[in-house]
């Protein structure tokens, strides 16, 4: 068997580990052992790559460069998985998906100025061209995601006017250079191609906001192997291409699904600027005479320790306050009452594709106890409190009840349905969509203000008193 034979075989090995990944990340229960399936699959693709050889026979060249930057990566990497909170998975997200789509850039990038001299295909250029472009529009993008998520900018949407009209204009100044490119392989506009790319993936993040920040995650993502896979084709690496292709694919399934449980065309989401608008007051009580009933910590445990069913619904306010393992901690507490736990998830609660999960997973809570939305609901009408932690949007009415509401379509938590409400919250202030929410206003429904640790930590106390 001839070298080249046994490196391709190696590769296909390692994308058949990389399938049998994704079927393992479909289930909470089984995605740690899919990770570490993708992650021996690419070990094994990175030693093939060693000892690869090009169609002109020559071996991997720089491999001292290669062997310091591998060891930058891993002084960088392992400490940061190691240590990053869950809290901030979405931001470690956000970099991890910007440093790909740089590095896919920057292959492009040097693979051009190798090209120049020679006379290559029309589609060997556009394929280089095509990866400086998804790869830095990613780079550039991620980086504004994780300064929203990491609140080192504000994380509503920034807009301007003729916002729209000036990104058209840099999309189609950035197709421009690359015909022009094709035509002239100028290296100068190369750069300014770099440039301009730079600027969209800036414009084109600038006016999301955080309530759709999930769904700019996994679109972002998209990009990024969007760009590993045109780095694939730039090197004839078919292992590259394959893995950059199921990213990409994924993550526009993802990015699809995220908007259909949002109840918004990825058009809407990516070009209304939705959330710019506070249109609630903030204000406890309405000029109706209608105000929210608060409670004590006390009278909250009395009612969670003799209940028979406990619905909890959490948020992103329990990421913030990361209080999710006290939150658990509770729940243990009630079930050794006898009542009846389980966790309700929303597809978007949080800042990233799955945030709740991986944050009550960080706090060693059940994977069974993780229920999804459409069968929560089934069971929020038999429960006898619904407990909403740091959650607003997803469990607003106005999403079925007021057509003329920005969320109106979207999927909710229908925790209206428990016989009894119970809200966390640190103020009256509205989710990211900006608009008041009714439930808190319905007789049956009870807050406690706060931060959500603090009050969990008394809530605990109280049930263990009751």
């Amino acid at each position: 068997m001839s070298r080249g034979t046994l490196i391709d075989l190696l590769y296909l090995f390692s994308a058949t580990t990389f399938l049998l990944a994704f079927k393992g990340l479909g289930s909470p229960k089984h995605a740690r052992l899919g990770n570490a399936v993708a992650a021996f699959g690419m070990l094994v693709a990175i030693v093939a790559t060693f000892f690869h050889e090009s169609a002109s026979g020559q071996g991997l060249r720089h491999v001292g460069l290669i062997l310091l930057g591998m060891f930058i990566g891993i002084i960088v990497a392992v400490p940061t998985a190691r240590f990053v909170k869950m809290t901030a998975m979405p931001q470690l997200v956000a970099i991890f998906n910007g440093v790909g789509g740089g590095a896919a850039a920057l292959v492009s990038i040097t693979e051009f100025i190798h090209l120049q001299g020679s006379r290559p295909a029309t589609y060997v250029v556009l394929e280089v061209l095509l990866g400086v472009l998804i790869g830095t529009v990613s780079f550039s993008g991620s980086a504004i995601a994780f300064a929203k998520l990491q609140e080192l900018m504000t994380g509503r949407p920034v807009t301007y006017p003729g916002q729209q009209i000036i990104n058209g204009i840099f999309g189609l100044g950035a197709l421009a250079l690359i015909i022009i490119i094709l035509v002239s392989s100028s290296t100068a506009l190369l750069w300014i191609l770099l440039a301009v790319a730079l600027v969209l993936g800036i414009i084109f993040v600038l006016p999301i906001g955080g309530a759709d920040v999930p769904v700019l995650i996994s679109l972002l993502n998209s990009f990024t192997g969007l760009a590993v896979a045109a780095s694939g084709f730039t090197l004839g690496n078919n292992l590259l291409i394959v893995a950059g292709t199921l990213v990409g694919a994924s993550g526009i399934l993802l990015t699809r699904m995220m908007s259909k449980a949002m109840g918004r065309s990825l058009a809407n989401v990516l070009f209304s600027a939705f959330g710019s608008v506070v249109s609630a007051s903030g204000d406890s009580s309405r000029p109706d005479g209608q105000t929210v009933r608060s409670g004590t910590p006390e009278d909250i445990g009395v009612l969670l320790s003799y209940a028979n069913k406990v619905v909890i619904i959490p948020g992103y306010g329990l990421a913030v306050a990361q209080a999710q393992h006290v939150l658990r901690e509770l729940a243990e507490e009630l079930e050794s009452k006898g009542v009846e736990v389980f966790y309700a998830i929303h597809p978007v609660a949080g800042r990233m594709p799955g945030h709740m999960n991986v944050l009550l997973a960080e706090a060693n809570v059940p994977y069974e106890k993780l229920i999804e939305m459409d069968e929560a609901n089934q069971e929020l009408t038999t429960a006898d409190v619904a407990l909403v932690v740091g959650a607003n949007d997803t469990v607003n009415p106005a999403a079925k009840n007021d057509p003329s509401s920005p969320i109106y379509g979207m999927p909710i938590i229908n925790a209206g349905d428990a016989e009894n409400v119970v809200f966390l919250k640190r103020s009256m202030r509205p989710g990211f969509a900006g608009i008041e929410n009714d439930l808190l206003f319905d007789p049956k429904t009870v807050l406690l203000f706060g931060d959500a640790k603090d009050t969990l930590t008394k809530l605990l106390a109280a049930v263990k008193a009751s």
